[in-house]
């Protein structure tokens, strides 16, 4: 970390946190620790314009896998186990925050040697819970627009809860 990033940090209202690992962002573009769940977008495996919004809800573990637009998981009926989309994103959040960071959130029991998205899983006994992919997907798509910002020194009015260097409290 150079000057200049822990400089920012401090300026800044919310810390930024590197990735525990690098990640490959083409199967999970999205994972955050937010609301109350681990939620995040997945790719669909067998169609490239399709992609699902699942969660892990905080506390009661109950999980929720549906397209953008709220059509159900084909993969997760109502009492089944957790589909491929859950598992990529809970291998993926442990790979962004660390798996003692997602039990955390999570409130999940975990094995002292675990180590994964799957032994993260296996400490989880959630039930099938419809949850609103729309408010997920939709800071999905800010997050996409907030990368392609180019870098500029003036203020960008979408970024304005970055408080100024030095500004009164």
């Amino acid at each position: 970390m150079n000057a200049e990033t822990s400089a920012w940090e401090r300026r800044s209202t919310v810390r930024v946190v590197p990735p525990v690992r690098p990640r490959k962002l083409a199967k999970v573009p999205f994972v955050e620790l937010a609301d109350g769940r681990l939620q995040g977008v997945v790719s669909s495996g067998s169609d490239i314009e399709r992609v699902y919004v699942s969660s892990f809800t905080t506390g009661t573990h109950a999980y929720s896998c549906s397209t953008n637009n709220n059509r159900p998981c084909g993969a997760l009926p109502s009492g089944s186990s957790p589909c491929k989309h859950l598992h990529l994103l809970a291998t993926e959040a442990v790979l962004q925050y660390g798996i003692d960071r997602v039990a955390r959130y999570l409130r999940v029991d975990i094995d002292d040697d675990a180590a994964t998205g799957a032994e993260l899983m296996h400490s989880m006994n959630g039930q099938v819970e419809r949850a609103p992919a729309a408010t997920v997907f939709s800071r999905f798509l800010r997050h996409l627009n907030y990368l392609e910002i180019p870098d500029t020194t003036t203020p960008i009015p979408e970024m304005h809860w970055f408080p100024a260097l030095g500004a009164a409290r």
